[in-house]
């Protein structure tokens, strides 16, 4: 079993731009944008380890369709966050819940490729 490189870089990306928003928040952001870059940035986070964790660890096709929902969730949804509070744009409130929906719809393939495998082994 050989790591998804692609998934993992993506991941790679994704735990990057959570610090990088993270440490903007903290540093240099109005309090009112602190709290969504905050937000934006725990969750992409987030999803940014457990798609490393799958890309790394994870076999099979459900899995790694788990890790880039999730992955690509957690983008979408710190994006959207980031562009109400940086850009003024509260139409992007919109958006986030794409995002919110991939990173529940990658979990609940991780439900389904666990119900699967444990089937498979009965």
């Amino acid at each position: 079993m050989s790591p998804d490189r692609k998934l993992l870089a993506f991941a790679g990306f994704n735990g990057a731009m959570a610090v990088a928003l993270g440490a903007f928040a903290a540093h240099g952001a109005a309090p009112a944008v602190k709290t969504l870059l905050t937000t934006g940035g725990h969750y992409q986070m987030v999803h940014a380890v457990l798609a490393a964790a799958l890309a790394l660890f994870g076999s099979g096709r459900l899995l790694t369709l788990a890790g880039w929902l999730a992955s690509a969730g957690g983008l979408i949804f710190c994006l959207a966050l980031a562009m109400i509070g940086l850009m003024n744009l509260p139409a992007m409130g919109a958006v986030a819940p794409i995002g919110g929906a991939l990173m529940i719809a990658g979990w609940v393939l991780i439900v389904f490729a666990a119900l699967q495998s444990n089937l498979a082994r009965a």
